[in-house]
């Protein structure tokens, strides 16, 4: 069995070895700036599964006020299909809603767009909308 904690400082090794495992770092995002980022908020959004004293998950959530958000959603390949992913989720959802967030939204690239049918089997639903970014880092 796993357990579904908040994201401790000493968390961080792992989840940025978990995010690499599951393709999920970038070489134009820097992993460790990205949780300590999340981590100065101390919004308790930020959540792990642990196995046996092992991390074989992370979610980084996040409440701007409007929206919810589930970023990084990430699960150990040797335990995929456990129920740790929906678990964490369903966590995610009741945290949000209990400090009134009224929708929860996600974003999946393109190249994990195979990952679409399992969000649609917890209720979530693609919906039309245009993604645009601006890169804040980059001199203008």
């Amino acid at each position: 069995m796993f357990i579904i904690r908040q994201f401790l400082d000493t968390d961080l090794e792992d989840v940025i070895n978990l995010w690499e495992l599951c393709d999920l770092s970038r070489p134009w995002n820097n992993p460790e700036v990205d949780i300590f980022r999340k981590a100065a908020l101390k919004d308790q959004l930020f959540l792990v599964a642990v196995k046996d004293d092992a991390l074989i998950a992370s979610l980084m959530g996040g409440y701007d006020g409007h929206r919810g958000w589930a970023n990084y959603l990430a699960v150990h390949p040797h335990h995929q299909r456990n129920g740790v992913a929906t678990a964490l989720l369903k966590q995610l959802e009741k945290r949000l809603i209990a400090i009134g967030c009224p929708k929860l939204q996600l974003l999946i690239s393109k190249e994990h767009i195979d990952v679409q049918n399992f969000y649609e089997q917890l209720g979530y639903e693609e919906i039309e909308v245009v993604c645009l970014a601006k890169d804040l880092q980059q001199n203008s």
